[in-house]
């Protein structure tokens, strides 16, 4: 199995990338995520990749991140899910937005991403438990029930995940959702 590559960026068409690894040009698919984090053409560059064989292919997978192919790796356990779609998935959000959707077990969140639907999201849900949600759980002690109505009340107002769960951070313990809400706003207009 290949599992990393360094060499010389020579093509970027997303979401195929052209690397040369010592005269051997290697043609990888990338997630958007890893793309946008990509040097100019000509530079030199390190991916993790994975390799997915089929009858009819072998195709090379890359990532900029090792959580990145982790994540890829478990979404592409789930029935159903194949490296297209997960590589969609990871193009969509970031693998820790990814494992705060399952965490909070948030359907929505995963639908908003091309090519998920409602069926597809509770699929997700339902077989990452544990496995995605179990890491990101560590960096978010607490969203119990109150908090996470908070954290719903944020994000449809448009803040990021990102900026709720550290506005939730610093709220006092058994704060109502009200009082929760003002006092993250607050926090969040600093």
């Amino acid at each position: 199995m290949i599992g990393r590559l360094t060499g010389t960026l020579y093509d970027k068409t997303p979401p195929r990338i052209g690397l040369e690894v010592q005269g051997v040009g290697y043609e990888v698919d990338v997630s958007m995520t890893t793309f946008y984090a990509l040097p100019d053409l000509g530079s030199q560059v390190t991916l993790l990749t994975h390799l997915t064989v089929r009858e009819d292919a072998h195709i090379l997978f890359g990532f900029a991140t090792a959580q990145e192919r982790a994540t890829f790796r478990e979404v592409i356990k789930v029935t159903g899910i194949g490296a297209r779609t997960a590589l969609a998935l990871l193009s969509g959000m970031s693998p820790g937005d990814l494992a705060q959707a399952v965490t909070m077990q948030e359907p929505a969140r995963l639908t908003r991403v091309p090519g998920i639907g409602k069926k597809t999201a509770e699929r997700l849900l339902l077989e990452l438990r544990g496995k995605l949600g179990a890491d990101f759980g560590s960096a978010v002690p607490a969203i119990a029930g109150g908090q996470s109505d908070i954290l719903h009340a944020l994000t449809a107002l448009g803040y990021s995940e990102r900026e709720t769960v550290t506005a939730l951070k610093g709220l006092p313990d058994g704060v109502s959702v009200s009082d929760g809400i003002r006092l993250a706003l607050k926090a969040l207009s600093r």
